[in-house]
């Protein structure tokens, strides 16, 4: 069994397509995604080909992988078929889509927005149609924020259901492997692929679930007459957590995710920027010199701040199965956005994004009907490993539409 893929970067540039025969050796009796076109972003490992991280410095100072990742393996022996390796923001580290080596994937729905990164070519690849399945990762959001941005569905699974070697990592402690699609069904046969049987907890009748509406946070969201009229209209069990998750002890998780972020992603690649010297974008470059200057004593609170936090979101999910939330606080910013705005905006989306990061959780996006021209829509945030719970969930409130 072989995929090849040629190579080009096209004029909408959101995927390298390499000059690559893959040697599939394997043959496996899983045959659930034959036919299915897999977009992969450009942090898998995958042998034979170059791994770029969205950086021409990486790429040059890192061989060429010897191995495959385990979840790109997984997808290719159930019978997808790769289209090739996905741009992506440098190393990971934005949440913007734009890329200043290898271009900015174009928003397809909202031409005149950012596409959201950094799976930000995966999203688009799907959204386009070269893909039907953009494989990706988010550490901090980075499969539900393009996912929302574009109009898809997208899955951030329970931290550690999938394996994250043999690709490049940004914060182990919260780095996921997660994928992007058009619709439900399609995300729900690559996780039938990808998430172990014996990890998943003993669901209960999806008929029966406590959906908990994040009140406060919906309020303050661009679409929020919008959003409270889905939840609505979509659920049958409603609960309202109407000051369980303000916007005060958000704020305090964003910050608390950030500084646990940033002291591992220069644990992670502090010696090679300090080596390499790579060039990356400004915003960027701004970060991971921030991200050097957190110290152990930082990190500490941080973690004594992260199992406060984790315990107030275990007693929520005591009042309810699954929490109902924006994904993002709007649509997409404009490309032409100022950078100072930019990082504003960052902030208010990492206090959404953060809750599962902090957690571990499973989160999926879902998109709302409500501006085709400027993508938004929800999140359902689960209790670890229950992700395949999670998608029936989603299965039954898009029925309930």
């Amino acid at each position: 069994m072989s995929n090849a893929a040629t190579h080009f970067i096209s004029k909408t540039p959101y995927v390298l397509r390499l000059n690559q025969e893959l040697d599939q050796d394997k043959q496996s009796s899983d045959s659930s995604l034959n036919g299915v076109s897999l977009a992969v972003k450009d942090l898998f490992h995958i042998k034979g080909i170059p791994t770029t991280a969205g950086n021409p410095d990486w790429l040059a100072s890192h061989p060429t992988p010897e191995q495959t990742s385990p979840a790109v393996d997984a997808l290719l022996h159930a019978g997808a078929s790769l289209v090739g390796k996905t741009i992506t923001d440098e190393l990971a580290y934005s949440l913007n889509g734009q890329n200043i080596h290898y271009g900015t994937p174009f928003n397809i729905s909202a031409p005149e927005r950012l596409p959201g990164g950094s799976s930000s070519g995966s999203a688009v690849a799907v959204r386009e149609g070269s893909a039907q399945v953009g494989l990706g990762t988010d550490t901090g959001g980075s499969i539900r924020v393009p996912a929302s941005y574009n109009g898809l569905f997208g899955l951030r699974p329970t931290h550690g259901r999938i394996s994250c070697e043999h690709m490049v990592s940004l914060a182990p402690s919260f780095d996921t492997v997660g994928w992007i699609t058009r619709d439900l069904s399609t995300l729900d046969k690559v996780a039938q692929v990808l998430l172990n049987k014996d990890d998943e907890q003993t669901p209960y009748p999806v008929k029966d679930a406590k959906i908990g509406f994040a009140e406060e946070l919906a309020a303050q969201c661009e679409y929020s007459d919008a959003l409270s009229s889905a939840y609505n209209k979509m659920v049958k069990r409603q609960c309202i957590l109407s000051s369980g998750l303000s916007s005060d002890l958000l704020i305090q998780a964003s910050g608390t995710f950030r500084i646990l972020q940033g002291y591992e992603i220069w644990q992670t690649h502090g010696q090679w920027i300090t080596k390499q010297k790579p060039t990356f974008a400004p915003d960027i470059q701004e970060r991971f010199e921030w991200c050097a200057t957190i110290t152990e004593k930082q990190q500490q609170n941080a973690k004594k701040k992260q199992k406060e936090f984790i315990s107030h979101i275990h007693y929520l999910f005591s009042q309810c199965d699954v929490i109902f939330l924006p994904t993002t606080p709007g649509a997409a910013p404009l490309i032409n956005t100022p950078s100072e705005q930019l990082a504003t905006y960052r902030n208010k989306l990492m206090n959404l994004t953060c809750i599962a990061g902090l957690c571990g959780l499973p989160q999926l996006h879902i998109p709302l009907a409500i501006n085709p021209h400027a993508p938004m829509g929800f999140s359902l945030i689960g209790q670890k490993n229950h992700d395949k719970q999670l998608i029936e969930i989603a299965r039954m409130l898009l029925e309930n539409e």
